[in-house]
């Protein structure tokens, strides 16, 4: 074995090229000269300046947990006994008739009679949410609750 014949067990590498034709000379992959070739560049983004003052969207109002159902309107005992005659129909659609309620929407509201009075004439509830106490009341008054 000479000097001359040896071989090397692994191969030389390969240095990165520097300059025009390599990957990582002149600008370094930078670019450009100025503020956006320095190390340690802090430039803001534009875009960000429109977002900051586009107004934030802030959920469902003040507390997020309340529910996204419609709640009914409320409607008492005294105002039907006013507005109704004995054996007449309550529904949604009688009670915006009548001028208790509005339309909402170009539809009519949902309803729930509630117990406030004393019903004395018989009526015949249908379509409207009705208390407990109100129910008892109506059924009293020879009345019913579909």
């Amino acid at each position: 074995m000479q000097a001359h014949t040896l071989k090397r067990k692994t191969k030389n590498k390969k240095s990165a090229p520097v300059g025009r034709g390599g990957t990582r000379g002149k600008t370094s992959g930078r670019g450009t000269k100025g503020q956006n070739a320095r190390s340690g560049r802090k430039k803001r983004p534009e875009l960000r300046d429109l977002i900051k003052k586009i107004p934030k969207m802030r959920g469902r109002g003040k507390s997020s947990n309340l529910s996204i159902q419609i709640k009914p309107t409320v409607v008492s005992l005294d105002q039907i006994s006013k507005n109704f005659s004995n054996g007449s129909k309550v529904t949604p659609a009688t009670i915006v008739a009548k001028g208790i309620l509005k339309a909402y929407k170009g539809k009519n509201q949902q309803v729930k009679i509630v117990s406030d009075g004393e019903i004395s004439i018989k009526v015949i509830v249908v379509g409207c949410a009705v208390g407990l106490k109100a129910k008892a009341k109506i059924e009293k008054a020879g009345g019913e609750v579909k």
